[in-house]
């Protein structure tokens, strides 16, 4: 059980020592509301249609002469774009800040070269423009300057984008259009060189396309790998369709009931600052035809706000394999801040609690195991002294194994029963892991000395990882042990300084759930040994020791010979 419970956690927090823990948020976002999230998700006014029915075959040239920028300012968006390409050069969420207190800008400026939100992937068809990315296009802002329209034709080919957003509303109206000699081209609107917050530990790994299959009902994702050799083409029926990280999304929505949209994956292969290896950057593009026309979703994966905007977009939320149990437990853990504490800190402490307590019954069951061991200990220690010379390789072990199990047998004692409370409780580990992980609330939710529950402490030496080392070995020191092979015990004096350090680098949260355990287990246990006391073990009998197979037995000496 002891490597079991090492693998499990192994499994959950190996990659924290792989990279190094960022700064923890300066600030967090208030929180969405069902009573808010409606404003949100309004619709802004589309914009007016364009000259798109008949088109023609010969235009005059449309082009500007010098590059420049535009601003867009809503409630919730800062958005820059240039007429050079006709793309987004910055996407700032003002609600939301990065590691370095800053407004987040869902845009990666590391991207270099590549060509920003927005830009036009031709999907390899030729027209009479080299490059639909590098032209210089005439801007037209709208009247209420929330929204601004692009055009470049070169008298045989046209290109024409137009955005429009909402004052207070995450969503935004997108079309575009390509038409080469009279004939639509059908093309992808592009976000390439990652997307969300790049500050975070491994961005680029967190990062992946995304959409919703309606025909099979499930949610597709795609990295940086799966395009690595080409880029990665789906089309289908879908939902949605766009790019996410952890804790946001931009996610295209087509209009209408059934559509056939288009989904590409690229590798985009940067260099981070400080590093001299590039690494794999998620790359995305999406169509939904000849003439693209959808709804923009841009913004934090608040399970209210996406429940609003479509109730498919909330299996963008992933609750991973124990999600029957993360979910509610997120749930009731907003709950528990709303209503009793106002702070997601002292509502893990207060949820925590309240689940120990109900495991109460595998306690005692577990301490029911534990005095079944108590009473044969002497036994088991007569067995161990018996092999004591016996090593795991020779044959005897075998036989000191079958007298174990059939005094365990004799007794009724279950030698695993002790293990029950750390099974029941490794679900509810994991699922603190995920709600950690990807709950746009709990980020950058602070509690006492923690900026972010949601990433490891910032204070040079880590002091929740270090109070739980000392609750562990205060909580095993309560714990009877009878029965254990001498080395096991060995082994399980260093449990304390193993969970240390596996929780050293872990979210500030998932230590405060794990450190909230352990303070209830040592009250509970307190109360245990006060009113259970262990029992008196029977008088210990000395069976004749067995040595090992592979030691030659010594003759008995003939004192009478020598004399």
């Amino acid at each position: 059980m002891f490597l079991f419970f090492t693998i499990t956690l192994l499994a959950f927090l190996v990659t924290q020592y792989f990279f190094k823990p960022a700064p923890a948020l300066k600030s967090v976002a208030p929180p969405i509301t069902s009573k808010n999230a409606a404003a949100l998700v309004a619709k802004p006014a589309p914009l007016q249609p364009e000259a798109t029915g008949t088109p023609t075959v010969v235009a005059p040239p449309t082009t500007a002469q010098a590059e420049t920028l535009y601003t867009i300012d809503t409630d919730v968006f800062h958005v820059v774009a240039t007429n050079k390409g006709a793309f987004v050069k910055s996407w700032v969420l003002k609600k939301y800040k990065d590691s370095d207190g800053r407004p987040l800008d869902l845009v990666n400026t590391a991207a270099g070269a590549l060509p920003g939100p927005f830009a036009i992937d031709l999907k390899d068809q030729k027209t009479s423009i080299d490059d639909p990315n590098a032209v210089l296009y005439v801007a037209t802002p709208t009247p209420d300057k929330l929204g601004i329209s692009f055009e470049y034709s070169d008298g045989k080919t046209t290109v024409r984008k137009s955005i429009q957003f909402g004052q207070k509303s995450y969503l935004c109206d997108v079309r575009s259009e390509v038409v080469s000699n009279g004939t639509p081209v059908s093309h992808l609107l592009m976000w390439r060189g990652g997307f969300g917050d790049e500050t975070v530990r491994n961005a680029y790994g967190n990062q992946h396309t995304v959409h919703y299959d309606a025909t099979t009902s499930k949610l597709i994702k795609k990295n940086a790998k799966d395009a690595k050799n080409a880029p990665v083409q789906e089309i289908g029926n879908f939902t949605f369709a766009g790019l996410e990280d952890n804790f946001f999304a931009a996610v295209a929505l087509p209009a209408g009931p059934a559509n056939s949209v288009e989904v590409r994956t690229y590798d985009d292969q940067l260099t981070i600052t400080g590093e001299s290896k590039p690494e794999a950057f998620v790359g995305g593009g999406v169509s939904t035809g000849s003439q693209n026309q959808f709804s923009l979703f841009v913004g934090p994966k608040d399970i209210d706000l996406l429940r609003k905007v479509s109730p498919k977009l909330e299996q963008l939320v992933d609750w991973g394999y124990f999600g029957l149990i993360a979910k509610p437990l997120f749930l009731w853990l907003n709950w528990v801040n709303d209503h009793w504490t106002n702070n997601f800190g002292w509502a893990i402490i207060v949820v925590t609690a309240i689940i120990n307590i109900l495991l109460l019954p595998f306690k005692f069951t577990s301490l029911r195991s534990a005095r079944k061991m108590q009473k044969i200990a002497p036994q088991i220690k007569a067995i161990n002294d018996k092999y004591k010379n016996v090593s795991m390789r020779d044959p005897k072990a075998a036989e000191k194994n079958q007298e174990v199990m059939a005094l365990y047998k004799q007794n009724g004692v279950n030698p695993v029963g002790g293990c029950l409370p750390l099974l029941v409780q490794l679900p509810f580990f994991y699922a603190f892991y995920r709600v950690l992980s990807i709950a746009t609330e709990l980020r950058g939710a602070s509690w006492l000395w923690v900026n972010d529950l949601s990433r490891p402490e910032s204070l040079a030496i880590h002091l929740l990882p270090i109070i739980l080392i000392a609750t562990q070995f205060l909580m095993q020191k309560m714990t009877p042990a009878a029965g254990v092979d001498p080395s096991q015990q060995k082994m399980m004096q260093f449990m304390p300084l193993i969970f240390g350090s596996m929780f050293y680098y872990a979210p500030a949260g998932l230590v405060l759930y794990w450190l909230t355990g352990n303070v209830v287990g040592v009250m509970q246990q307190m109360v245990i040994n006060r009113f259970m006391p262990l029992p008196v073990p029977p008088p210990q009998e000395v069976p004749e020791k067995i040595s090992s197979s592979k030691a030659p037995a010594k003759a008995p000496v003939n004192r009478s010979s020598k004399r």
